[in-house]
């Protein structure tokens, strides 16, 4: 008897340790995650522009969402960024890491070259491009010139502004898929290079029928990551272009910053967070099944 109440209080005393070892992220979960939702719920069916008290107003937010066109305009200039910004994003990373995979000499170099625009403030990467960009003295357009094209008016154009910041975007996180890819490439075994080579398959085969089967678990995982990110594009048009020219470079994570921090209008950017969020969320749902389903067959 003895010995099972010195059991039952030793394990008390770890239940309690436990507790307080985990009490740190429990209050940050609380503070920083739970309560942040269930606040945005309640503002979804309320107006308050945070110097008044709130009001309640039911679903008229969501009323004047689906009567608002330039949410939906702001949805379709985000599609336009990922339609651009994926397939990009996925042949860069992929082409840079198969040469530094190969690569043998300097490699380290490399790939801290290539990783460096991640770890830069992303308002300093889009203000030097923002200059790299400018139309009369833009480094772009004075090379331009200077053997005889036009320039290219990168973001002032509302059908070139949208591609300009993907463009940039795509440069600034590469280095993040360049990594996903190279972890992919070295667990690919060398045997089956090696039989490969062997059975008469050149270059070209051994990456169509190798590689990019091997890379298909890396490939769903930066498809996704992309998507995730792109949908968040807030730094690069709210720095570059202010959502101009035309609205064409307005993201939906921009629109909702405007309604809720430039218009006050809090209960209604909640509405848009929440319903973008099921966008997200039904996107990345049906491109992950699409994807494996594309690797299965």
């Amino acid at each position: 008897m003895k010995r099972i109440v010195t059991i039952a209080l030793s394990l008390k005393k770890s239940d309690s340790a436990g507790f307080w070892l985990v009490s740190p992220y429990l209050i940050f979960f609380l503070l920083f995650v739970a309560y942040p939702l269930v606040f945005s719920f309640i503002l979804m069916f309320h107006r308050w522009d945070i110097v008044t008290p709130m009001e309640w107003v039911g679903l008229k937010n969501f009323e004047r969402l689906f009567a608002d066109p330039l949410f939906f305009k702001s949805i379709f200039n985000t599609f336009v960024f990922l339609l651009v910004h994926i397939p990009l994003q996925i042949i860069v990373a992929l082409t840079l890491a198969v040469l530094l995979n190969s690569a043998t000499k300097m490699r380290g170099l490399f790939r801290a070259i290539y990783f460096l625009p991640v770890i830069v403030s992303g308002v300093v990467v889009t203000i030097l491009w923002q200059q790299l960009y400018a139309f009369d003295y833009g480094v772009l357009n004075t090379f331009l010139t200077s053997i005889g094209l036009p320039r290219i008016p990168w973001l002032v154009d509302p059908d070139v502004a949208m591609t300009s910041i993907a463009v940039m975007a795509t440069w600034k996180n590469v280095g993040i898929y360049i990594v996903l890819f190279l972890v992919g490439l070295q667990t690919i075994p060398r045997e089956l290079y090696e039989s490969a080579s062997i059975d008469g398959a050149d270059t070209r085969k051994q990456f169509f029928y190798i590689t990019l089967p091997m890379l298909n678990p890396t490939m769903v995982m930066i498809v996704v990551l992309s998507t995730i990110g792109g949908f968040s594009l807030f730094i690069e048009p709210f720095v570059m272009t202010g959502g101009g020219p035309m609205q064409s470079t307005l993201s939906a994570t921009l629109y909702i910053y405007n309604q809720a921090f430039y218009f006050n209008h809090m209960g209604y950017a909640a509405t848009l967070g929440f319903v973008f969020a099921l966008i997200i969320l039904a996107v990345v749902l049906l491109q992950r099944k699409l994807v494996e389903t594309e690797s299965v067959s």
